[in-house]
C-alpha cells in the first residue's frame, strides 16, 4: 500500500489501511456477488439487525425502546428505516396477495381531492405512518405527560410500535393470501393489541390506565389524523370550485 495517502473521507494523511480518524478504509474492494450477500446478511443478522429488532420489539418492547432512547441506540435498527422497511414488506405483500381488496373503503367513489389524498396514504404507507405518528404522540404526550418524554421522544418509540404493526398486518394479509380466508379484520385488532400493549409496557407495564391511555392515544391520533385529511381535502375542493 502507498504511504501518505489521504482520506477519501476527512482529507487528512493516512498511513496505514483504515484512516485513523473516520475509520474509511484506503482501499475499497469491487462490488461483486459476494459483496452483495454479506450485505444482505448485515442487513439480516440477529445481532443489531432487523430480525434482532423484531425480537427484542415481540419480547420487551417497553424496556428495549426505552435503552435504544437513553442509553444504547446502536442496538437496534434506526426507527425511521424500520417503519419505511416494514412498511415496504406490507406494500409488497398487498401487491402481491391484494388483501386490501374489499376491507379498504375510500370516502367516496367520485373524484375528489379527500379521495385522492386517502389513495396517496394507501400507496405510501411509510411515510403515511410518520405523519399518522405525529398525530398519535401528540395525544400520547397529553396523556402521559408526568412522565416526562418529549415529542420526538415519542415519536420515536411510535416508529418502532407501528413498524410491528405493519408486520403483524402483513402476516395475516399473506395468510389470508394464501388460505383465502378472511383475516386482515383478525390482523387489525391483533395489531391494535399490540401497539396498546407495546406503549403501555414502555410508560408502565404495572398500570392498567397506561394500557387504557396507550388505546385512547392511538384512536384518537388515527381519527385527528383522517379528519385533518377530510378537512384539508375539502378545503381544497371548496377553494378551487369557487
Amino acid at each position: 500500500m502507498t504511504k501518505n495517502m489521504i482520506c477519501r473521507n476527512c482529507s487528512i494523511e493516512v498511513n496505514s489501511k483504515f484512516c485513523q480518524e473516520c475509520g474509511l478504509a484506503t482501499s475499497l474492494k469491487r462490488i461483486d456477488g459476494q459483496y452483495i450477500i454479506h450485505e444482505i446478511k448485515h442487513a439480516l443478522h440477529f445481532e443489531h439487525g432487523f430480525l434482532f429488532t423484531i425480537r427484542e420489539l415481540i419480547t420487551n418492547p417497553g424496556l428495549n425502546i426505552r435503552n435504544y432512547l437513553i442509553e444504547n441506540r446502536s442496538r437496534l435498527v434506526k426507527p425511521i428505516i424500520f417503519i419505511i422497511v416494514t412498511s415496504l414488506v406490507y406494500s409488497l405483500c398487498n401487491l402481491f396477495f391484494h388483501f386490501e381488496d374489499g376491507y379498504v373503503q375510500h370516502l367516496d367513489n367520485k373524484k375528489s381531492t379527500t379521495s385522492e389524498i386517502f389513495k396517496w396514504v394507501q400507496s405510501h404507507y411509510g411515510y403515511a405512518n410518520i405523519i399518522m405518528g405525529i398525530f398519535i404522540a401528540w395525544w400520547t404526550q397529553l396523556f402521559f405527560k408526568k412522565h416526562k418524554y418529549n415529542f420526538f421522544e415519542i415519536l420515536i418509540l411510535l416508529c418502532f410500535v407501528m413498524g410491528m404493526g405493519m408486520l403483524i398486518y402483513s402476516i395475516f394479509g399473506f395468510f389470508q393470501g394464501l388460505t383465502k380466508i378472511k383475516l386482515m379484520q383478525v390482523g387489525a385488532i391483533a395489531g391494535l393489541i399490540y401497539t396498546t400493549w407495546a406503549v403501555g409496557n414502555f410508560f408502565d407495564e404495572r398500570k392498567i390506565s397506561s394500557y387504557i391511555k396507550s388505546f385512547l392515544a392511538y384512536i384518537l391520533g388515527m381519527i385527528t389524523f383522517t379528519l385533518i385529511i377530510i378537512a384539508i381535502g375539502t378545503l381544497i375542493d371548496m377553494a378551487t370550485a369557487s
